[in-house]
Formats: structure tokens, sequence, C-alpha cells
């Protein structure tokens, strides 16, 4: 059968969105059709059709970086109208609950601001991200923000590509040896790398929320890189897939042509030749919540209430900003980075302990079922915070909250599986997301939330009895060398007898037979046994109804009878 274009696709070949804006002042937003939906994403403006009295509007902040006098602006819209405004994971602003009739002025006031909004949603080059700390942490080595602001401003309203790329297009790009979260879950990510003695950049492509980005093999001199994005978004807007939408990403162009392939195209736009890479300079690092600067100075960390702000502590932050001289920055952990201060103290209270996890806008936004920030109650979030576990905390598959490039990495969902609840979460574990070797694998399909404290409590003291004190090392060392039904099967059991029976290490993956043997040892008296054939994948399923399964109260806990440990 002969592909056709996608429905997004129809419409742009009708009319282009950078014609559409042309009509902008005169949009009925009571009366949105398909079409217009479509094409209002374009300029940071999100509505559907089964909430057509509900927008968001999405803020570009590239870089993470914002002056306090927009900040305060900010602040003053979201109390003039009573919107909720939310960081997002890269590090942009979003507005919510706004109405119809309220829209085209917000829009206008935000953007005469000089903050766009253009491009923050659709088919383009989202916000363009870097580390909160670039050109004054300790780890920067090349300051990025020049050329995130060159890429940022190519991009910004040019009419060949508003709109009009084959699908979304996510940048990372960091000159820091060591960074506040991973950039590999980008469609295309600049490293710091080193090579003949020059820092410069290598070039992974292909990320997305559930991959990792891998590498191009080209590395770049800092001078090369706006260079080589122009190459790559022409290369992308000529030759990208524009039929089936589940097939449009970058990750798929590779998967289709291969990482040579788009290679090709991108060079005959770049049109020099590529250097092979070089060394990745990346290492892993605890960052506290003062981080000293290059100048002798202190970047502070203001954890938010997981994204959530008010307009009085955007003021109270503006506000002792400005007193102390200090810059405002976003992560794209979604906090709050106030830079150049003079000591390590600060009169700013944080509302919560959130600097290692991520969540995704939840209910905010219409695919996502639960609240998701509000179910982060559901974790052990003291023991979370102590150990510097990241945790990524998605409404949806569509993988927001970056739930495959975490440590621990959960979707809410909704459930009747486990008799009377209404929804849980499922459960992804020990992503390699520091170099981006690996995401994270599923350990459970369903949590139930009124299990998933004793669950997620259950997997971090595994993991403290293990004797290592990073647990994505421990992922490393212990958690990939099992396979993910046998891992289900030990915290299953774990949890039915009430025990903490750490893992012990594997040089490499073992066989299933090994695997057996060792649940044999610890746990051959439980009647899981009947459903283990040629894989634990039935006994995982039994176990799991059988101790989750809901009726009224929530099942009685006894206490733990022993634990061992294996190092």
């Amino acid at each position: 059968m002969e592909n056709k274009l996608n429905k997004r696709e129809r419409y742009k070949a009708q009319l282009k969105p950078i014609d559409y804006y042309k009509d902008f002042e005169n949009i009925d937003f009571e009366n949105l059709g398909e079409g217009d939906r479509y094409y209002l994403q374009d300029f940071g403006i999100f509505n559907v059709e089964f909430l057509e009295d509900e927008f968001t509007i999405r803020l570009r902040i590239p870089g993470g970086r914002i002056s306090v006098q927009h900040f305060q602006k900010i602040a003053d819209i979201v109390d003039e109208y009573n919107l909720t405004i939310i960081l997002t994971a890269r590090a942009g602003i979003q507005l919510h609950g706004i109405e119809a009739d309220d829209v085209l002025d917000i829009h206008k006031r935000i953007n005469a601001l000089g903050v766009s909004t253009w491009q923050s949603f659709g088919d383009n080059v989202r916000n363009i991200v870097t580390d909160v700390y670039d050109g004054c942490g300790e780890y920067s080595q090349i300051e990025t923000y020049p050329i995130v602001m060159q890429m940022h401003n190519y991009i910004i309203k040019n009419p060949r590509y508003v709109g009009m790329l084959p699908r979304r297009v996510s940048i990372g790009i960091s000159g820091n040896r060591a960074n506040i979260s991973s950039f590999f879950a980008n469609d295309i990510y600049f490293a710091l790398s080193k090579k003949d003695g020059v820092f410069g950049f290598n070039v992974y492509m292909g990320g997305k929320n559930t991959e990792v980005a891998v590498s191009a093999d080209i590395f770049l001199k800092e001078d090369e890189v706006f260079d080589f994005f122009k190459a790559f978004v022409e290369a992308f807007y000529l030759h990208g897939s524009r039929f089936s939408r589940a097939k449009t990403r970058i990750f798929h162009m590779i998967e289709d042509i291969g990482m040579e392939g788009l290679k090709a195209h991108i060079q005959k736009e770049y049109k020099k030749d590529f250097q092979s890479s070089g060394e990745i300079v990346l290492e892993k690092a605890k960052f506290s919540e003062f981080h000293k600067l290059k100048n002798e100075t202190y970047g502070f960390c203001y954890q938010t209430d997981f994204s959530r702000l008010k307009s009085d502590e955007i003021k109270n932050i503006a506000s002792f900003a400005t007193k102390n001289g200090a810059e405002i920055r976003f992560g794209i952990d979604q906090n709050i980075y106030i830079i150049g201060l003079k000591e390590a103290y600060t009169t700013l209270k944080s509302p919560a302990i959130s600097n290692t996890i991520v969540t995704c806008a939840g209910n905010l936004c219409p695919y996502a079922v639960w609240s998701i920030k509000d179910e982060t109650s559901y974790l052990p979030l003291d023991k979370i915070n102590e150990h510097r576990i990241q945790v990524g905390f998605s409404g949806c598959a569509k993988g927001c909250g970056r739930h495959r490039h975490t440590d621990i990495g959960l979707i809410g969902l909704k459930t009747n599986n486990f008799g009377d609840t209404d929804g849980g979460a499922r459960i992804f574990l020990g992503a390699l997301h520091s170099d981006g070797t690996s995401v994270g694998r599923q350990l459970f399909s369903m949590v139930p939330f009124v299990h998933l404290h004793k669950v997620v409590s259950l997997i971090i003291e595994l993991f403290e009895l293990s004797g290592y004190r990073d647990f994505e090392e421990y992922a490393k060392e212990i958690l990939c060398n099992y396979s993910e039904d046998f891992l289900s099967l030990w915290v299953l059991a774990n949890l039915e007898t009430n025990s903490s029976l750490a893992l012990p290490k594997l040089d490499k993956m073992q066989s299933f037979e090994y695997e057996a043997e060792l649940l044999k040892k610890e746990f051959q008296t439980l009647d899981f046994w009947q459903y283990v054939d040629e894989s634990f994948f039935n006994a995982v399923s039994y176990l799991s109804k059988k101790l989750w399964t809901i009726e009224g109260e929530d099942p009685h806990y006894k206490p733990k009878i022993h634990r061992t440990n294996f190092r």
C-alpha cells in the first residue's frame, strides 16, 4: 500500500503554520477545529477537543536562563489570571488553566516581554537545553550558552522550519565534565569531548524518552557546532519520514537508513568532512544544595514542589536574586538555581525534597491519568534524597518524566487488575543513564499505589545491603546481570516473606537455571513454583496478584524476619 502523509502533514501541505499565524489576531479560541489545535502548538498554545475550555501556554527559556525582571513579570501575569505554573523537564515554563477569552492577551504579553512561546510544542526544535552550571561551575570547560542562543535565534520564526519539521527535535549540549542531569534522552546531544588536545563535542543522535542517543562518531570543534546544527535540521526537514506519526522521530530515521545514512544526509548540507569522535569527557558527580563556582561564589538549588510554583514563590526568589546580585537559571531537573551568591547561605526555603526527582505535568496534561506530583507522596522521599537516587515519574507512556533514564522510573496508570484499586505505577529499574549506556528495564507492569511505598522502599533497602553507595553503580554491577523476570520475582518473594535478601554480585548475565537455583536456595517453600516453567513470567504474574489484590483495606504487613548481606 502506498504511504500516505499523516494527518498533521496534510494540514501543513494545505497551509503553512507561518501563514496561519498571519491571521492570529482573529482566531476564535472558543470554536477551534482540529487544524487550529495543530497550528497553535507551533506558537506555544496547547488545547485538546475534550478539554476545549482549558489552554496551556509553554514558554521557551533557552539554556534555562531567565532574567529576574522576566521572572517577576511572568508571576504578575500568573496572579492576574489566576493561572497554574510549572517548570518543564526541558527547563521551560508552562502556564496552565488559561481560559479561551484570555489566550490571545496572555500570548501577546508573554512574547512582548522578549520571552518566546514559538515552537515550544509541535513539530519543531524544542527548547534547547544545557547544564545549569554552564560556564560557571567547577566542572565547566566550555560555556555553551552562546551556541545555544545561536541555535535558538536561527530556528525561532524561521519560516522554513516553524512547525514544518517531520516531528519534534530535542537538543542538548553540555560543555561540563559533570552535569546535574543526563542529556542522552535528546534527539541530538553535543557532549563535551577532547581530541588531539582540543576540547570540543562528540555528537550523539537518536535519543528520546524511551531510548538513549548513540554515538555518531563525529567530533566538532566549538565553532563548528552551529553549522552542524543547521545541516542537521535541514537534513531532517528534507529526508525525515512524514508518514506514520509513530515512526517520525530521529530514532526511527536511524532505524530506517542507519546512522551512516543519516550522516550522509547531514554531510551533504554541512559541506565539510567529519572528524571521527574524540574521547568523551564525562564523569559522574554528586551535587549538593550549594555548589561552589569558579569565581568563588556559590550556586543554590531551590527545590520546587515537584516543578509546581506559586506566584509568591517566584516573587520571593526574584527579590532575593535582585538583592544579592544573583542570576536565575532553570534546570532540566525542574528546579531553580540561584547563581552567584557570595556565601553558601540563603533565606529561601525549598518547599519539597525534589532535586533528584523529575515528574511530568501529571493531570495538568490530558494524556496523564494521575496528578503524578501528588502521587510522589507514595514514595520514600527521605531515602531517595539520602542516597541521591534519580527518579523519573511520568503520567503516561510518552515519558515526559524521563522514567527510562533514571535509577528508578515510574509511569502512573489506571488498573483494575488488583481488585478494588484505582491505579498504580509501572516500575522501571537500573538505567545506566549518566553515560548513556542503557535505559531502565521494566520491573513490574503495575504496582497499586497503596503498595508503592513498600515496594520502592524494599528496592532501596536491597541497594543499601549491597554495599554500593551509588544506585547507578549498583545497577551496573548487580542488577544488569540478572534477567528482568528474575528481579521481579526476587522482589516479590522478599515481599511475601517480609525479608530483605540482597542479591549476590555476578560477573556476567547468568542462565535461567542459575537464577532458579538462587531462588530455590532462599524461597523453595513458596507456592509460586507451580507457575515456573521455562521462565519466571507466569510466577511473577501469580505472586504479584496474590500480594497486591485489594479487597477493601490495605494488607497487614508483618515485621521482617531476617536479612542477608552478600557483599
